[in-house]
């Protein structure tokens, strides 16, 4: 037989086993896909990226009514108007990116060329943001000076930078790994349970004393335990070696632990009872896990995602999970109110729960 011959044989014979190990063909062929097709969703939107200012205005008036409306018509803002002290408040949380005091400005004003002072306040931190901001806004009131009386200045704007504590990308993306991590163990943590199963253990314990809801049981806290150690070792390692401040309370971070691997233990146990094979369960698991490590906003912030996909967003539980670590542990502004996380990621604990009730094989 030639070299050759033998060659394309052993080609054959090979491409044949590679098609018959779904794991390789998932993790070579659709894994790349998958993370294709989702930071495609992700970043071909070419929605435009706004920012929350804030307006104040010492008196209405029909001019500064105008100001306002002019900073509404661009869409790289979104305006919202109140007092100064709710407004900075605002700013002081996070969520808003500046705020601007306007003067009670009348029309005598502008017609006797009175120049108005303007203050506008901005955290210390986000230089280069910052910067751009301040670049815009004073272009904004140049040009509406030109519009109104050609070249007399009617403004004269007063930076205002605060003291605020200052958020780090890092300080977003922490809670994200936690949450993550309590996710992969919930999910992944099944599949020692359906190795057990597949191997017929399950079977042979059925003939011994031992109950085999004690098993499940057993397994389900040892998943807890893990979070527990997972927790104290991503906490101390952000606090000594990149200096996160926790600002939250430990009861409720320790709360929020407990409630999230809960609902990700019984979702992997749901996930796992709709396939009877090891390979079928980690195949399915993983199919579900990635699109939401990366549509949940864990990573970057879910205002970067296009509004089509927001609804995907807002139906995952790594979402509410992730925000609400965020909100507890460091502080960050949230997305959605603490009650409303632990809602959500309850209601997916209770639906998880029956599913995997209703549809789980011990054998």
């Amino acid at each position: 037989m030639s070299r050759l011959r033998i060659f394309r044989r052993m080609f054959l014979a090979n491409v044949k086993e590679f098609y018959r190990d779904r794991s390789s063909l998932f993790w070579m062929i659709a894994f790349p896909l998958i993370f294709t097709f989702i930071f495609g969703l992700v970043f071909s939107g070419g929605d435009q990226i706004t920012y929350s200012i804030g307006i104040s205005t010492e008196k209405p008036t029909p001019v500064t009514e105008r100001l306002i409306e002019e900073f509404e018509d661009i869409s790289t803002f979104t305006v919202t108007t109140g007092n100064l002290e709710e407004e900075l408040d605002a700013l002081k949380d996070g969520n808003r990116r500046m705020v601007l005091e306007l003067p009670a400005i009348t029309s005598d004003d502008v017609r006797n060329r009175v120049t108005s002072d303007v203050k506008f306040y901005y955290s210390k931190g986000e230089g280069e943001t910052n910067r751009a901001l301040i670049s815009a806004v004073k272009e904004i009131f140049t040009g509406i000076e030109r519009g109104i009386t050609g070249d007399s200045p009617l403004f004269r704007l007063e930076p205002s930078p605060l003291e605020t504590r200052e958020l780090t990308q890092f300080d977003y993306v922490m809670p994200g790994i936690l949450a993550m991590a309590l996710m992969q163990l919930g999910l992944f943590g099944v599949f020692q349970f359906m190795n057990l199963r597949e191997n017929k253990v399950i079977r042979g314990l059925a003939v011994t004393p031992l109950p085999r809801d004690t098993l499940f049981e057993s397994e389900v806290a040892l998943r807890l335990l893990v979070a527990i150690v997972q927790t104290f070792l991503i906490v101390v390692v952000g606090r000594l070696v990149f200096g996160v401040e926790l600002v939250g309370n430990l009861l409720l971070l320790a709360g929020l632990v407990f409630l999230g691997a809960t609902t990700f233990v019984s979702m992997g146990y749901m996930l796992a009872s709709f396939t009877r094979s090891l390979e079928g369960g980690r195949n399915l698991i993983q199919t579900v896990q990635f699109p939401m490590m990366f549509l949940s906003g864990i990573f970057f912030p879910i205002e970067i995602m296009p509004d089509y996909i927001r609804p995907v967003v807002r139906a995952i539980p790594l979402t509410y999970l992730g925000d609400a670590l965020r909100q507890v542990m460091v502080g960050f502004p949230p997305q959605y109110s603490l009650r409303t996380n632990v809602l959500v990621l309850t209601g997916w604990l209770i639906f998880s729960a029956i599913l995997a009730i209703r549809y789980w094989k011990w054998e």
